[in-house]
């Protein structure tokens, strides 16, 4: 029995070996076949490049993405939920999002800074609604709040 645990014990450490190397690891994705529409699945988030180091690196949202988010909303629909402090979330995920406690569930809407306003996913988080929210690095920098900073944004719903 003793034989056994000396070859199964570098069987495993050798599948283990990535694990604990300093290298990134890259996963390619497979090719890409054009789904049926009722059964697509959903695409995995874009992510910015591994060497992204400055805000216009981090931000991948193309110029069509931030013309959208920039187009006036239709006030008519929507629906203040107040203000909210709003920091930096993280700057890897790619879109126009704001987290909040402000929703309990995930819906579309607007932030607003100083008449500047940027259309975004609305994602619930916990916590009372005077706690403060996380917005996307391509948001800040479309209603051009300081990405340092803790502006305080009013938050719409719907639209």
């Amino acid at each position: 029995m003793k034989w056994l645990s000396l070859i199964a014990l570098p069987l495993a450490l050798a599948g283990c070996a990535d694990v604990f190397s300093s290298e990134p690891r890259v996963v390619e994705p497979s090719a890409e076949v054009a789904p049926d529409a009722a059964t697509a699945a959903p695409v995995a988030p874009r992510r910015p490049p591994a060497t992204a180091r400055t805000a216009d690196q981090f931000d991948a949202t193309t110029a069509e993405e931030r013309s959208r988010a920039a187009a006036p909303g239709e006030s008519a629909g929507e629906r203040s939920l107040g203000t909210t402090v709003a920091s930096l979330g993280d700057p890897g995920r790619v879109g126009f999002w704001l987290e909040t406690p402000l929703v309990s569930a995930p819906t579309k809407g607007r932030v607003v800074l100083d008449g500047r306003s940027a259309k975004v996913d609305l994602i619930p988080i916990d916590g009372p609604p005077t706690a403060g929210s996380r917005i996307s690095l391509s948001a800040m920098r479309l209603i051009e709040a300081p990405l340092t900073g803790l502006p305080t944004v009013e938050v719409f719903a719907g639209g």
